[in-house]
């Protein structure tokens, strides 16, 4: 059943119910990329499950999220039950081999894996505006912002460094827009709003360092097996958005980083990305120009991306057309938007002339699935209904000892867990505004030292004829009063006031205007 150089998926029957032959991945079109689509509870995250064992299996490293909080069992040795025994049986997968993968949990809030950052800088603004849902000006304001900060000298780690910049930015608009364009403080406003907001959703736990290397999620074992990167992203999915700008940003990165390989033997990662339609919903065009560029170019680097979702009209046209490895799930087709979600998935394969693609999609079982793989030089096999195979690890979540077991003897244990907070651009803005605080107040002291320097004001019994007394000599007759001061000297005390003023006010800007050099 096994062979070298694939991924057996399951086995292909025929109307009659007669079973047909073995269906497999070929692994060199392993980073092909691919889709996986099918209604709730038809059996995708099976699929996902027994790809992801194939791929380790193969020596290929995964990266997946577990969004239902069940994908965990693949960290565990199988259990023998009935259902799973029958299905081995109707497709002679025999001998029926339990195993154990090796995993590595990653969580971004550190409750269910190893904390998983990135830095405002590696993320960029194009990201950040998709997460923050800016406006087209609020996003022009965040691009300003980091260009100020790469010529400043200020590293972007986590949100309080963009909060201090944005005040900073707020601040001297008006300086900063003869030089960088215009900057409006209203947007200013609203983008820190928005900080709040991610704040409060979860979202500070992602940005800051340690930062995530991409080496540790393409990790192998001493067996040559593939290491099964596994996000825990149940409570991640209370904010979709920040789930689909994390994926979309661990993608980017691995483009970015990665070095070209061409086409290899097999992937050098293969990466899951599950719930993909929240990666498009009301996504602009420039990002989806970027999955687009990043889709196609990053096979080049030995990196397969498998997009699970329920409707392939989830997926974009441009992106769809890049997946060349499909297994199309049960359809529902109730609704005209169903109908054409199963034409437009019928479509999309070669078709069989033993059935009608269409009507099967309607009437898969669970654990059932429409398959076609690439072959031969590259063109997409025939269509086929396949029984998919049963999986070899556990088919339910780990407990939390068990995960906190794995979480125990994990390769990366201590490298991210704890935060490490450097000096960034918080603290220098913050020494900044204290230099120029103190070199404004240095300077209006000593104009005020000047000032009395300068006074002309005679107080009654004080004055040369005491100096005079006090040598014995005769008092001269003294002054009934104090003297007057001129117009002349009025004038220059209310100068001297608003240059002191003046320059405090002009220490400060530009000390912090430094920024701009």
């Amino acid at each position: 059943m096994l062979q070298e150089g694939k991924l057996y998926i399951g086995t292909s029957r025929k109307p009659d119910d007669a079973i047909n032959k073995p269906e497999y991945l070929e692994l060199k079109f392993g980073n092909r990329h691919g889709l996986i689509t099918g209604a709730t509870g038809t059996g995708k995250t099976v699929t996902l499950q027994i790809l992801a064992e194939g791929f380790s299996n193969a020596g290929v490293p995964v990266f997946c999220a577990d969004v239902k909080g069940d994908l965990s069992g693949i960290g565990a040795i199988g259990e023998a039950k009935d259902f799973l025994l029958k299905r081995a049986e109707q497709i002679g997968l025999s001998p029926y081999d339990f195993q154990e993968f090796p995993v590595i949990f990653w969580d971004l809030y550190g409750e269910k894996g190893h904390r998983v950052r990135t830095t405002l800088s590696e993320m960029g603004p194009l990201l950040l505006s998709r997460l923050m849902n800016a406006s087209d000006a609020q996003e022009g304001v965040l691009n300003i912002a980091f260009k100020i900060a790469d010529e400043g000298g200020l590293p972007l780690l986590d949100l309080k460094d963009l909060q201090s910049l944005l005040n900073y930015m707020g601040e001297n608009a008006s300086e900063l827009s003869n030089q960088f364009g215009f900057i409006s403080k209203s947007s200013v406003g609203s983008i820190q709003r928005e900080l709040l907001i991610l704040e409060q959703q979860g979202a500070e736990h992602f940005f800051g360092e340690p930062a995530l290397k991409i080496t540790d999620i393409m990790r192998t074992t001493n067996d040559g097996r593939g290491a099964i990167s596994v996000l825990a992203a149940d409570k991640l999915m209370m904010n979709p958005r920040l789930y689909a700008t994390f994926l979309l940003w661990l993608l980017s990165e691995l483009f970015e980083e990665l070095p070209e390989v061409g086409d290899p033997d097999k992937p050098k990662l293969v990466f899951f990305f599950d719930e993909a339609h929240l990666l498009f919903n009301d996504a602009p065009k420039v990002l989806v120009e970027r999955v687009e560029q990043v889709v196609r170019l990053i096979r080049s680097k030995g990196v397969g991306v498998y997009f699970v979702t329920q409707n392939p009209l989830d997926v974009p046209e441009t992106v769809l057309a890049q997946l060349g490895n499909r297994v199309q799930h049960a359809l529902r087709a109730y609704s005209p938007r169903e109908q054409k979600a199963v034409k437009t998935a019928a479509d999309t394969f070669r078709p069989n002339p033993d059935f009608n693609c269409a009507e099967v999609i309607t009437n898969l079982g669970t654990g059932e699935a429409l398959v076609s793989t690439l072959e031969g030089k590259g063109s997409p096999s025939m269509v086929e209904r396949t029984l998919i195979r049963p999986p070899a690890s556990r088919l339910g979540p780990l407990t939390e000892a068990e995960r906190q077991n794995v979480i125990n003897v994990s390769p990366v244990r201590g490298l991210y867990d704890e935060d490490f907070d450097r000096e960034s651009a918080y603290e220098l803005l913050a020494k900044r505004a204290e230099k120029a605080a103190d070199a404004a107040e240095q300077a209006e002291a000593q104009t005020t030292e000047e000032q009395i320097g300068r006074s002309r004001w005679t107080l009654p019994g004080f004055g040369d004829d005491e100096k005079e007394t006090a040598t014995g000599r005769q008092a001269r007759p003294r002054s009934s009063g104090y003297q007057r001061e001129t117009i002349m000297e009025a004038a220059m005390k209310s100068v001297a006031r608003t240059v002191a003023t003046q320059v405090g006010r002009a220490l400060v800007r530009g000390i912090l205007g430094s920024l701009k050099r």
